[in-house]
């Protein structure tokens, strides 16, 4: 079986359901060149525990963990089945890897899922299931946890860490979600983009101490760390693509990065080529 790529998705705010920017059709485009995979393995800061829990609802519930936005947000839902039975070899790849995982059937899709992949994968017609991000990360251990998700990726799913690429809710002005970019906000977004697309992974997992403006753009790095997720489930063999969102709310970096080639993307449309690039 060909090997999925991952990805990393800024998820920014929760009105990005209903006000996708420039990021939410860039997603949607990405989404039309996949082929369906079994499933989509979601790690989002929104579900954090102690040791790792894996969803293993087969109907998995609409979570609106929020509070004070737009009431049009509250009527959103995204129906997607889960997957039980690969819920359940997420678990047993993260024993392999010894992660104490445990199986959690009540779980939902938090914000952090179900927001971004309202513009991926619109028609919710493919399994989704989440992971938890582990409570006590730091770059490198994030990573590691990544490589413990990664045959997945060989068994036809499709590994998902959203979070966000700056994360500054000190900052965010939402009353502007088009103001102009702060510059520590572009600055920081570069340097990543430059580590991911460069594959120096051993960089990126030091990204909270060696990058520019990291502690302004992660007050607390629990959105940065699906991104060492997604780049440690794919490994720095592998190509990576920006898929770009810019800058919204002045501080909220929207990049989101596609690690790996998108699955028979020789052979499908002019637009799945120019990403897979």
């Amino acid at each position: 079986m060909t090997r999925w790529p991952t990805l990393f998705i800024s998820h920014g705010a929760p009105t990005f359901a209903i006000d996708p920017g420039i990021a939410g059709p860039a997603l949607t485009a990405l989404g039309t060149t996949l082929p369906r995979p079994k499933a989509v393995l979601v790690v989002s800061p929104h579900w954090m525990t102690r040791e790792p829990r894996v969803a293993t609802s087969a109907a998995p519930q609409t979570v609106h963990d929020f509070g004070g936005f737009p009431p049009a947000l509250y009527q959103l839902n995204y129906p997607a089945p889960g997957h039980p039975a690969l819920a359940a070899r997420a678990i047993e790849v993260l024993h392999a890897a010894d992660w104490a995982a445990d199986a959690d059937p009540q779980r939902g899709l938090d914000h952090g899922a179900w927001v971004p992949l309202l513009h991926l994968l619109p028609q919710a017609d493919v399994p989704v299931f989440q992971v938890s991000l582990p409570a006590r990360l730091d770059g490198a251990r994030a990573y590691a946890f990544g490589q413990a998700l990664a045959p997945l990726a060989d068994e036809g799913v499709l590994i998902v860490g959203s979070g966000s690429l700056t994360h500054n809710l000190y900052e965010v002005r939402f009353d502007a979600a088009d103001a102009a970019a702060d510059d520590y906000a572009l600055e920081f977004s570069a340097w990543i983009t430059q580590a991911v697309l460069s594959r120096d992974h051993t960089r990126l997992q030091q990204t909270m101490a060696v990058a520019p403006h990291a502690q302004r753009a992660h007050p607390t790095p629990e959105h940065l760390w699906p991104l060492m997720v997604a780049a440690g489930a794919a490994g720095a063999e592998v190509p990576a693509t920006r898929i770009e969102g810019g800058i919204t709310h002045g501080v909220l970096s929207m990049d989101s990065y596609l690690f790996g080639a998108i699955p028979g993307a020789a052979a499908a449309t002019p637009q799945a080529a120019a990403l897979a690039a």
